[in-house]
């Protein structure tokens, strides 16, 4: 008697819960069927990133926009144009990413960049996409402040945000007027890479003028004079000095190139909290070097998360994904350089950048879904690839001229893996840029304009919203396994379980309008009540199928509350 009491009790609280959420109580050994946010684990494979340029986002402080007398005249979009870390931050509190569905964003590098411009055959350049190091140890102030890195990192993490840190460890920045090249024990200047074999990939200059970090050499360097001297001059020498010594003393590292610069990245995870680093050239340098990265970065995480255990979202693992230009999800765990092949995966890797999905978006739906749910539960089980359509460096984008927009929002926030957003994927901001050269014309600033003005441009962002906080409820759809139910109209089932929690949903795609019929025999029963989050709606399972009735040609099936 006090067994069924006490069962009732539990019920009469769980019947009370305002979330949409259904329980079922059978055993010790209970699964939990959920679809609120509170009770959904985060899981990096199933992540809804947002990746941004910072100077290209939103300025939200324009008293930065111009330092170390950055005003020569550039090509187009090739040069700095204001946004700034604080843009992301009030974006952030605007809810503008919640309701976007994201749960990650990922911004380019804000670490201070050269001061000078070049020509690098595309016209005259400033390092406004933040991959032209100067200094590791400081922010540039055109993107903000280590204050301004901290309150992101806080707003961020008060919405279960994570944040990813662009990294560079492979280069410098150019040699300009303004900034002096690091010495011939840290850099080479050349051969500049070949890529056809694996010595001429790594052991090389990516471009002319970009000098490479002697990742591979174990030989103890001094620290630059211009370095010295800038930090004497910023009256942190002695800071510095005593940290190294710390760092080194604790490691027992050479005091080789690249360890210098895993002690200055890694400091970032320490003080402010970091989630995880994108790792940028990942194939050019040696790959014992992102092992230790890793090593120290999920040090530092731990450590940050010891002192900060009520800012801690959860147990989730520092996270790493690599940027190995090229490589394709259909290589599973490997890259090939033609005379040698690495697998990244096992160097501190947990996700690598997928090439492939830009090309798989052609084919039709099933046959995606089906070859990424092969390989992510074969030769990549236990890994994950980070999937995109759009990026800043990729000069042959799916849909550049923005023509197939909810096509693509229906493969990247429903294909296995974790998805990418690039900033205006959602707006479908232009790609195509009068007067640009080469990637400049993937650059240009967001377009909140068209946002705030255009029909077409809201009832897209509407649609990638939708998705999106489906997907970020649902980490079935991006790490869970799928099963195609009906052929017409198209509808499959996407199903994640780990220890207690399950997550299972239906979706359809390709839908006719108006009246329509979904087929989910076999994965919801009769008299099953769904809510279709698309429409809004909810329907009961009957003969194995549910009735829609809409104009729209997309159904998002889960529980109903």
């Amino acid at each position: 008697m006090k067994n069924w009491l006490f069962l009732g009790l539990v019920l009469l609280i769980l019947g009370s819960c305002k979330e949409r959420e259904k329980t079922v109580v059978a055993d010790a050994s209970a699964i939990i069927d959920s679809t609120s946010v509170k009770n959904t684990p985060f899981l990096w494979e199933a992540a809804n990133v947002y990746f941004l340029l910072t100077d290209r986002f939103n300025n939200a402080n324009p008293e930065n926009d111009v330092n170390f007398d950055r005003s020569n005249p550039t090509a187009v979009l090739r040069g700095f144009l204001g946004g700034d870390i604080q843009g992301i931050t009030q974006k952030i509190n605007a809810g503008y990413f919640t309701d976007l569905g994201v749960n990650a964003v990922w911004f380019t590098p804000v670490v201070e960049q050269v001061h000078g411009d070049v020509d690098e055959g595309t016209g005259n350049t400033y390092a406004y996409h933040g991959y032209w190091t100067k200094d590791w140890t400081a922010l540039d102030p055109n993107f903000g402040t280590k204050e301004d890195l901290e309150a992101l990192v806080k707003a961020a993490h008060g919405r279960n945000i994570r944040v990813l840190l662009d990294v560079v460890v492979n280069h410098t920045g150019p040699v300009t007027e303004a900034d002096p090249i690091w010495p011939e024990e840290w850099v080479r200047t050349s051969p500049t890479c070949e890529f056809t074999t694996y010595e001429n990939t790594t052991s090389c200059t990516l471009v002319e003028n970009l000098p490479d970090i002697y990742t591979e050499s174990g030989e103890p360097v001094e620290l630059p004079d211009a370095l010295l001297a800038k930090w004497k001059e910023e009256g942190r020498l002695s800071n510095e000095l005593d940290e190294l010594q710390v760092f080194f003393d604790r490691t027992g590292y050479p005091r080789a190139p690249r360890f210098y610069i895993i002690k200055w990245l890694t400091d970032y995870v320490k003080d402010l909290g970091i989630d995880g680093f994108r790792v940028d050239t990942v194939k050019h340098a040696d790959e014992h070097t992102w092992a230790e990265l890793y090593k120290e970065a999920s040090l530092a995480f731990d450590s940050w998360k010891q002192k900060h255990p009520n800012k801690t979202l959860d147990d989730t693992p520092f996270y790493m994904v690599g940027e190995v230009y090229n490589y394709a999800i259909s290589g599973g765990r490997e890259f090939d350089f033609g005379d040698k092949k690495v697998d990244y995966y096992d160097h501190g890797f947990q996700s690598l950048i997928n090439f492939d999905l830009k090309t798989d978006a052609e084919k039709n739906y099933e046959t995606i879904f089906r070859k990424y749910n092969t390989l992510l539960n074969t030769k990549l089980k236990g890994k994950s690839v980070m999937n995109y359509l759009t990026s800043h460096d990729d000069g042959s984008p799916f849909d550049p001229k923005r023509e197939k927009t909810y096509q693509a929002a229906n493969v990247l926030l429903l294909t296995q893996g974790t998805s990418q957003i690039y900033y205006g994927d959602e707006t479908a901001r232009s790609l195509i840029i009068e007067g640009t050269e080469g990637d400049a014309t993937l650059r240009s600033f967001m377009n909140w304009t068209d946002l705030d003005s255009l029909a077409e441009t809201k009832a897209l962002h509407k649609h990638y919203q939708k998705l999106g906080k489906f997907r970020r409820d649902h980490p079935a759809i991006g790490a869970g396994k799928h099963r195609r139910l009906a052929r017409k109209p198209y509808v499959f089932s996407r199903t994640y379980i780990e220890d207690e929690f399950k997550d299972k949903v239906v979706i359809g795609l390709d839908l006719p309008k108006g009246k329509k019929s979904l087929w989910v025999q076999g994965f919801f029963g009769d008299g099953t009540t769904l809510y279709d989050a698309y429409s809004e709606t909810t329907v009961v399972v009957e003969k194995g199928k549910v009735t829609l009735e809409n104009d729209h040609d997309i159904a998002l099936l889960e529980l109903a509350q």
